[in-house]
Parts: structure tokens; C-alpha cells; sequence
């Protein structure tokens, strides 16, 4: 009988996840498992637009860094804050999320450097931060719709048009990575092209001295900082998704070098056009003004389909954010930090209630403002990142012969230098 709980227990700790002795990590997808092989495991190039999706999903959404700080400010933060904060979340990303390919992504990198408490500590707050981000997605949504449908700004119609949307793109969801990785690829391409058609018919009328408009006594730090980091974040969301990537150590850090290459360039071109080519009127900078700026270049039509692209970029935010979310509770429970009905996998091999559960909370958020969400999500996006940023330090202290199948260069001391 004790035999037979040694050898339980010892079962029980290694799913959840130890180092060996010679320095392996040992997860729970390395395990034997009756979880049959529900789909195909997410290549590269579907795992890079997912990215693009966990971070950005395009400028929709960025018009505010010019309503608080102006063009020049907006364009630096773009080109400045990646370096400072992007770039370093992705490589720490990159280097934990190969170490650790389990769906419970920056849950288990809290775990084995910090214990079990602090992880289920990460594990709540980044779920919860995520799904304040994800209804966001739908308020977007029908910003941009309501100049062209003004019945879609408020009362009955808009509610009834969120919950629509969030059921639609639910199910989408629920019907399998494999499906929600091309479909992003899709969406991706279709919502940046009308910018690539816009920056070509708004060449005649740019001006680069609209670009260096600036105002430092007139500035909304608060307002400028937030959408700046909103924008930019998120970058570990995808470790999550780990157990369902084709080779994660090698995939994942391919994917996350292309993501932030297109994130950066799909913020800048954007507002490169919209500021040079538009005189300048900061009041106008809000929500939804790129559907303006669309209209001024090239006409009714060219509106429309920016309209459309942003969309789509919204569905392609949403149903990411989900899977990020969604994957995240499965690997949790598969962990032994939920309980079991949490790792519960539909027909598709998606988490069936970890997406009821993510479902129901972008519902209940639903109708707080876009600055509500901006604000709400990057307080506790803050805390998280605080946790994990500790955990990459301690397991390069604890644990510096550990396997790493892509190690940031620099050693301990660079680790903590390069770290926000």
C-alpha cells in the first residue's frame, strides 16, 4: 500500500513538472497520455500572425497616442517602446516558453522559480487581465462600425451586437488551433492591406513637417503611456499555447522574431501616412479616426474597406486572446492547480471549459470604455509581468544548467540588465 502511494506521489509531483538531475525539465505533455492527438499542431507562419493578434492586431486603436502627445511623440513611442519593452518580453518569452513547451505557459515558469502559490497567483491575474483585454475587442468592433451603422452606438442594439459577436467568435474558437491559426493568417493579411493601398494614394500629399508636431507642455502621459503599452504588450501570452505548436523550441522563437518585425511595422506605417498626409487636429485623433483619414485619401470606398479590416482585426484578437486564455486554464488543471473538469477537451481538442469560462467574462466586462479596459488590464498585466520577470532571474540563478534550446546571450548579468 505505501508502495503504491510512493509511487502516486511521485507521479503526481512529476506532472507537475521537476528538473532532473541533469538539468531537463520534465513536463506534463512529456508524460505518457490517453489524451488522444485531437488536431494538427500550429506551424509558423499561423503562429506568427496569432502573435500579431496576442500583441496588436494592426493600429486599430492607436489613434490616441496623437490625442495625447501628437505626432512626433506618437511615432518615437513606436519606434523607442518596442526596443525598451517588446523586444525584451519576447526574447524572455522565447527563452521560458522553449524551456517550459506546456500549455500553463508563464504559470509554470512562475511555479518552478517561485512555488505553486505564486503561480496560481499568475495564473488568475493574467487569466482575468486577459479577459478584461478581450472586451475590448468587441467595444472596438463597434466603434467602427457606428459612423457608418449609428444605431450600433448604444442602448439596445449595441448590447445585443456584443453578444452576438462574442457567441460567433466563440464558437470559431472552440472549433480548433488549427482552424484559428489560419484564419488569422487570413484576417491578418486582409485587415493590413488597405494601409499598404493608403500609403501609396497618400504619397502626393504627405508632408514630413506635420510628422515633427510636438507640444511637450501639452501632453497626456497617462493617456500616452497606456495605449503605448496596451499596444505593445502581451507578448507572453502565446506560451500558453506551447503543447499545441509543431517543435515549440524551435518554432516559437522563429515566430516571435517575424511577430515583432510586422507588430512594429504594422504601428508605424500606419501613422506614418495618417499623420503626414492629414493636417494635424489632435481633437480628432480618437477611436476609429483611421476610417476618417481613409475617407480623406481615398473615398468612400477605401473607408469602407478599412472599416471592414478593422473588423476583422478584431475577430482575430478575439478568438487568439481566447485560445491564450482558454489553453491557459487546461494547462493549469493539467498542472493539479484546477480542478479536473478544467482540462476537459471538446471533440476538436480545444478546452471546452476553459472557453465557456473565458466567454462569460468578456460578456460581464463588456460594458465598461475603452481607457476603463486600457487601464484595467495593464494594472494587472503589470503585476503578472513582475512575477515572471522574477521567475526568468531565479531559474537562471537556481537552474543555470537547465536545458535552454534558445538561451538569450549575456549570462545572469545581462539576464537582469535586459529586463524591464
Amino acid at each position: 500500500m505505501k508502495l503504491r502511494i510512493a509511487a502516486a506521489n511521485r507521479q503526481a509531483s512529476i506532472k507537475m513538472g521537476e528538473f532532473t538531475g541533469s538539468g531537463e525539465y520534465v513536463t506534463h505533455g512529456e508524460l505518457p497520455s490517453s489524451r488522444p492527438n485531437h488536431s494538427r499542431k500550429v506551424t509558423v507562419l499561423p503562429l506568427v500572425f496569432l502573435i500579431f493578434y496576442e500583441v496588436s492586431g494592426g493600429p486599430f486603436g492607436v489613434e490616441d497616442t496623437v490625442h495625447a502627445a501628437g505626432p512626433l511623440l506618437a511615432l518615437i513611442g513606436f519606434l523607442l517602446f518596442p526596443l525598451i519593452w517588446s523586444v525584451p518580453e519576447a526574447l524572455i518569452t522565447a527563452e521560458m516558453g522553449t524551456m517550459f513547451p506546456e500549455n500553463s505557459g508563464y504559470v509554470v515558469w512562475v511555479s518552478s522559480a517561485l512555488g505553486p502559490y505564486w503561480g496560481f497567483q499568475q495564473g488568475w491575474m493574467k487569466w482575468l487581465s486577459g479577459v478584461i483585454d478581450n472586451a475590448l475587442y468587441p467595444v472596438l468592433f463597434l466603434d467602427y462600425l457606428k459612423s457608418g451603422i449609428p444605431a450600433l452606438g448604444g442602448g439596445l442594439p449595441r448590447v445585443i451586437a456584443t453578444w452576438g459577436l462574442t457567441i460567433v467568435l466563440t464558437y470559431l474558437n472552440y472549433r480548433g488551433m488549427t482552424i484559428v491559426g489560419w484564419v488569422a493568417v487570413c484576417l491578418g493579411v486582409f485587415s493590413l492591406l488597405p494601409f499598404v493601398v493608403m500609403g501609396f494614394l497618400s504619397i502626393p500629399d504627405l508632408k514630413p513637417s506635420r510628422w515633427t508636431v510636438t507640444n511637450l507642455n501639452d501632453v497626456n502621459w497617462n493617456l500616452y503611456l497606456n495605449t503605448l503599452f496596451w499596444n505593445l504588450n502581451y507578448w507572453d501570452s502565446i506560451s500558453t499555447l506551447a503543447g499545441e505548436v509543431e517543435n515549440p523550441k524551435k518554432t516559437l522563437p522563429k515566430a516571435l522574431f517575424y511577430a515583432v518585425i510586422l507588430v512594429v511595422l504594422g504601428y508605424f506605417f500606419p501613422l506614418l501616412i495618417g499623420t503626414g498626409a492629414v493636417p494635424v487636429n489632435r481633437e480628432l485623433w480618437t477611436d476609429g479616426y483611421f476610417s476618417d483619414i481613409a475617407l480623406i485619401i481615398g473615398g468612400a470606398w477605401l473607408r469602407w474597406w478599412l472599416q471592414a479590416a478593422a473588423a476583422m482585426s478584431n475577430m482575430g484578437m478575439f478568438v487568439a486572446e481566447m485560445s491564450s486564455d482558454a489553453f491557459q486554464l487546461l494547462g493549469m488543471a493539467e498542472r493539479g492547480m484546477l480542478p479536473e473538469f478544467f482540462g476537459k477537451r471538446s471533440r476538436y481538442g480545444t478546452p471546452l471549459i476553459g472557453i465557456l469560462f473565458s466567454a462569460s467574462g468578456v460578456i460581464l466586462l463588456s460594458w465598461l470604455s475603452f481607457q476603463e479596459i486600457v487601464a484595467a488590464e495593464n494594472f494587472l498585466y503589470c503585476f503578472g509581468m513582475i512575477l515572471e520577470f522574477i521567475a526568468f532571474i531565479l531559474l537562471r540563478i537556481k537552474h543555470p544548467n537547465a536545458s535552454r534550446p534558445y538561451k538569450i546571450p549575456g549570462g545572469t548579468a545581462g539576464a537582469i540588465i535586459m529586463s524591464p
